[in-house]
């Protein structure tokens, strides 16, 4: 069995890693990803170690404490003790040192875009301008940077039409209303006004799980048309009640922002509405919420217009805020 090794910090993993993994893994039966961290850094090593399994499952991974010094000789050594009993046939960099760190070890190196001709990015330039370079980020470590922005609201208070706005404007993805597609799902079954509190577990469980997913394709910011702390007001709608399960699975998430729609336009029946006469009661529901768990809110009203108008200003400020990695 052929076995290969690659080493760096993948700090942050962006598509010239990403190929050099893939070209790695193609020529040998077996390929080891060694992930170089320590305690000071912003993103920690488990992070990044998940973003590279994600997108190769079959790869092994490991976490190597960052603690040497930047020489081929002493990383050299820490490798083959790390893989003991196991040694190296091939070697794979995209760096200088890659020919002695694998001559120290005894085996082949193999080169892959030192000159960064297929991806032109290092770690070192992505950390210099996240914004600048984002196109350059794999998929999840996108979903881990982006902004999430969630838009919150009652029935007919103009949160689709929003978060379809704000997705347009930025050029990135906006995550529809899973609970609405379930509830359409039942619409036609027997007693639909009865509900059970698992079907609000699901239902916040699959708003998470589609946000998630669909993040991978962030640009810079995502847009969430309601979020699981909705779920919860829902589920206080519907049972009279609220939920201790359906709160956590809210309290797990948290969003940069939320926009709050206001209950200045007219109640629209599109034949999946039925709490116009709650709107106002739920709408309160959402601001005490929202205020209990200390979550940074602001109202959305007037024309479609001045609510973009305000919502793209605080996002631009949001936006402004620089990455800071140590």
């Amino acid at each position: 069995m052929t076995l290969g090794v690659t080493i760096g910090k993948f700090y942050p993993f962006h598509l010239g890693h990403n190929y050099l993994i893939t070209e790695a893994k193609k020529q040998v039966d077996h390929l080891i990803v060694l992930v170089c961290h320590h305690r000071q850094q912003t993103i920690a090593g488990s992070i990044r170690s998940q973003w590279i399994k994600y997108l190769h499952p079959e790869v092994e991974v490991i976490e190597v404490i960052d603690d040497l010094p930047e020489s081929p000789q002493p990383w050299a050594k820490r490798t083959l003790e790390i893989l003991k009993p196991n040694k190296p046939d091939i070697a794979f960099t995209s760096e200088t040192y890659g020919k002695p760190w694998a001559d120290f070890m005894g085996c082949q190196h193999q080169t892959i875009d030192l000159e960064r001709v297929k991806f032109p990015i290092s770690g070192t330039l992505l950390r210099s301008n996240l914004d600048k370079y984002w196109q350059m980020l794999t998929p999840p470590a996108k979903a881990y940077f982006a902004k999430r922005i969630c838009v919150l609201g009652v029935e007919s208070s103009g949160t689709t039409t929003l978060a379809q706005a704000l997705a347009k404007y930025y050029q990135t993805l906006w995550i529809p209303e899973y609970g609405r597609y379930y509830w359409e799902g039942r619409r036609s079954i027997p007693d639909q006004q009865k509900w059970d509190t698992y079907e609000f577990l699901e239902i916040a469980k699959g708003q998470l799980q589609l946000e998630n997913a669909l993040a991978m394709k962030a640009n810079r910011i995502i847009i969430s048309d309601t979020d699981a702390l909705a779920t919860y007001i829902w589920h206080r709608r519907y049972l009279g009640r609220d939920s201790k399960e359906v709160e956590a699975i809210a309290d797990s998430h948290n969003y940069s922002l939320y926009f709050l729609t206001e209950t200045d336009f007219s109640f629209i029946q599109d034949g999946t509405k039925e709490s116009e006469n709650l709107r106002s009661t739920m709408h309160q529901w959402f601001i005490d919420v929202l205020k209990q768990k200390n979550k940074p809110y602001h109202i959305i009203s007037g024309s479609h217009e001045s609510r973009i108008l305000k919502a793209v200003k605080l996002i631009d400020s949001l936006l402004d805020i620089e990455h800071n990695f140590d």
